[in-house]
């Protein structure tokens, strides 16, 4: 029997250095030599802003308060944690796949065969009794070989399952960090429109008094005093709207950060947050390889290799190895009677599938075309993380450019304004050019704050794109 066991062992050996499946290498991002929009003299250099910790990139203390909150009490932040404590727990727990299955079994049992059997005649005739007890106690002892890989590749599946759960975490953090600033400039920017409102309103007050008293003098009609007073009205209006939008906004920042909805306290204008002349973003296939999505697709590439392997290897023959010893009686009385009652039995066996080997192929042929779908969705998440990144730096070119322009059309409409006003206490310009002035100097200032609130957005978000926000 050892004999047996040894040329077994040997071939097993021999055979497990044989590979039943290749894997398919990591494909090559496809990334361009510099994003769209870059800056070409920074593009070069190896450094990029999302190797930065966002603790220094969002470095306003509300800010900070916020996505530190959001990290901690977020509940999909809190579920990817679980999830990588599970995926954790799975990948202690395949280490384990190698050592043989132990089991320990104790069992008492009595049968009482017919009388008319020939198994109660002869317990009759030679034990004088009419039922039989069977006492055992033993340790069972089972392995299979390792010869095709198959646990090998669940070890790989579990290692490349838990990587990829805490790529996920990472994700899950960058999407929370860039949305909690983005909430933040948002409700900056509601601040800055609520406060144009009102002394839009304050202004269109002072304007509707005078014309109310060119009214009473006979020098303007009726109509001025209720252009005049639309104009208020329409100013006014926006004033609940834009409180409005702020309660929303608070509340949705608060529950992105795991509390209550409630007022945020903040001390911070819009006018505050500056944005940077020259944003580095990296050599474009560095950093996109770090990004924690696109190594969340390489971990899924390394799964359906393991996989394909895994299949493969239930296709052929298996090598089992089993041990059973203890001690059994049928006397209880007997029952630990060294060395009288002991027994043992070594065996090993080699199965091969036979009736379901059509499923197995099928299932190995499934798993060779979802891993050819991995290899998509992982060219996909490049490309899709490269336009991400064009994207960001597009918009925050052209809306510096914007707002270089929306800017020096707000300062020429403050001064068109207060000319207006000017020439219109003066007997010089008509009411119907004070309320034009006022109404579009309004509308010139939302728009500034609306712009300013976009290019605080993209550069979140360009942040976000280039990975940056899991440190």
């Amino acid at each position: 029997m050892k004999k047996y066991l040894t040329g077994l062992a040997l071939i097993t050996l021999i055979i497990s250095a044989c590979s039943v499946s290749k894997d398919i290498a990591t494909p090559k991002p496809e990334t361009p030599v510099a994003f769209r929009s870059a800056d070409v003299k920074t593009t070069g250099d190896s450094s990029s802003i999302a190797d930065i910790q966002w603790r220094q990139f969002f470095t306003e203390p509300v800010l900070q308060r916020l996505i530190d909150s959001a990290i901690i009490n977020n509940y999909d932040m809190q579920l990817a944690v679980k999830n990588l404590e599970q995926s954790q727990l799975v990948l202690k727990q395949s280490k384990w796949n190698n050592v043989p299955e132990v089991n320990l079994n104790v069992g008492v049992s009595s049968s009482r065969p017919s009388d008319n059997s020939l198994n109660g005649i002869s317990l009759s005739q030679f034990l004088g009794t009419k039922h039989i007890e069977n006492y055992s106690a033993d340790v069972s002892l089972s392995w299979e070989a390792d010869i095709w890989g198959k646990i090998r590749n669940q070890n790989k599946i579990a290692l490349a399952s838990y990587l990829k759960t805490n790529e996920a975490k990472k994700f899950i953090q960058t999407n929370i960090v860039a949305g909690v600033a983005q909430g933040y400039y948002n409700l900056l920017m509601l601040d800055r429109q609520l406060a144009v409102a009102k002394r839009n309103v304050q202004l269109n007050d002072s304007t509707l008094q005078i014309i109310q008293l060119q009214y009473n003098a006979g020098q303007v009609t009726s109509l001025g005093v209720q252009q005049a007073e639309a104009q208020r009205l329409a100013a006014a209006r926006l004033v609940p709207q834009f409180e409005q939008a702020i309660a929303l906004q608070e509340n949705a920042l608060r529950i992105l950060t795991g509390a209550l909805p409630d007022k945020v306290t903040r001390n911070a204008t819009l006018d505050q947050f500056n944005i940077p002349d020259n944003i580095s973003t990296g050599v474009p296939s560095v950093v996109i390889s770090r990004r924690p999505d696109v190594r969340s697709a390489e971990f899924s590439l390394n799964i359906a290799n393991a996989n394909v392997g895994v299949t493969k290897a239930e296709m052929y023959p298996a090598l089992r190895i089993t041990a059973d010893g203890g001690v059994n009686s049928f006397k209880a009385s007997n029952w630990f009677n060294v060395p009288a009652s002991l027994f043992g039995i070594v065996a090993g066996s080699v199965v091969e599938p036979l009736i379901n080997k059509k499923r197995l192929s099928t299932n190995y042929n499934i798993a060779q075309v979802e891993r050819e779908k991995v290899v998509l969705q992982f060219r996909q998440t490049v490309l899709n993380a490269v336009g991400e990144v064009s994207n960001s730096l597009a918009s925050i070119e052209k809306l510096k450019e914007a707002q270089v322009i929306a800017t020096q059309r707000v300062s020429t409409l403050q001064q068109a304004t207060g000319n207006a006003n000017l020439l219109f206490r003066n007997g010089m310009a008509n009411y119907l050019e004070v309320i034009t002035a006022q109404s579009n100097v309004l509308q010139s200032e939302l728009e500034l704050a609306t712009i300013k609130r976009d290019e605080l957005n993209a550069v979140s978000s360009l942040y976000r794109a280039l990975g940056g926000g899991w440190q």
